[in-house]
């Protein structure tokens, strides 16, 4: 199984928080399925926090030390990524959820998030 993590998912397993599910916190542990974040989830982070917005528990450049030592693989933003993305109906305004959604839709990869508005869209969540 393929999975992407949403942005506070990636959070919350790097942080340890406790707010990730058990089920998700499994999941991004396993050494079997394959997971991704997206460089919008890298770019969403590095704005809130310069914004103060977000606050880590730890330097982001650590935060993105620790997120290099894990199995997690960085998604690009491909071409056909905007073009889903364009087409996507307005169910959900946040513009890094959208690109998330339009990855997962592309890239057949079931969504790791507590969002309400993703299953909304035509994409798999788990929590």
């Amino acid at each position: 199984m393929k999975y992407i993590l949403d942005t506070h998912t990636l959070i919350w397993f790097l942080e340890g928080n406790e707010s990730l599910s058990k089920g998700a916190k499994i999941i991004i542990e396993e050494t079997e399925s394959k997971k991704y974040v997206s460089i919008a989830s890298i770019w969403e982070i590095a704005i809130k926090v310069s914004l103060g917005k977000l606050k880590l528990a730890k330097p982001l450049e650590t935060f993105l030390f620790e997120l290099s030592q894990t199995d997690i693989a960085i998604l690009p933003i491909k071409l056909t990524h905007t073009i889903r993305l364009s087409k996507l109906d307005f169910f959900h305004k946040d513009p890094f959820d959208r690109l998330i959604i339009a990855q997962s839709i592309e890239e057949n990869f079931e969504v790791l998030t507590r969002d309400p508005n993703f299953p909304f869209y035509d994409i798999a969540t788990r929590w």
